[in-house]
């Protein structure tokens, strides 16, 4: 069956989560805009320093300090490539923390699409503030 537009991009965000480099968790993001791929990003250190999966994580307070969440990775390559990333969509394999929640607010996202729960209260509050609306989704098993 041919999956819905939600389901497609939640596939995609799936498919971009296997690039990342830190082993602690495989996220990836897609933000989305009238239905066209605008940024991708997954957890991975910053360019030019040495990933997880080479040198190891650097945890501190249980969080990889080495590696870049990838809902701030898809932000960061819109900035780099010059993407206006207000009014879309973000599709993230992760409910994401109160930080990149924040990013996201700031970049104008209008709403946020994930599928496994993280749940962050403050996070929520915020998105409820910004009137961003949040959206968890649950994917059915491939079918052949």
């Amino acid at each position: 069956m041919r999956p819905g537009w939600d389901e497609y991009f939640m596939q995609i965000a799936q498919t971009v989560a296997t690039r990342a480099t830190c082993p602690r968790a495989s996220v990836g993001c897609v933000l989305v805009r009238d239905h066209r791929i605008l940024t991708t990003g997954y957890n991975g250190s910053p360019r030019g320093v040495a990933h997880c999966t080479d040198a190891g994580c650097i945890v501190i307070n249980d969080h990889c300090q080495r590696a870049t969440h990838a809902e701030a990775n898809a932000i960061v390559q819109g900035a780099l490539h010059g993407v206006n990333l207000s009014g879309s969509t973000a599709y993230c394999t992760h409910q994401p923390c109160v930080n990149c929640t924040k990013l996201f607010i700031s970049a104008g996202v209008r709403r946020l699409v994930y599928h496994t729960a993280y749940a962050d209260p403050v996070a929520q509050a915020l998105l409820q503030e910004a009137a961003v609306e949040l959206v968890r989704l649950e994917l059915e098993e491939a079918r052949p």
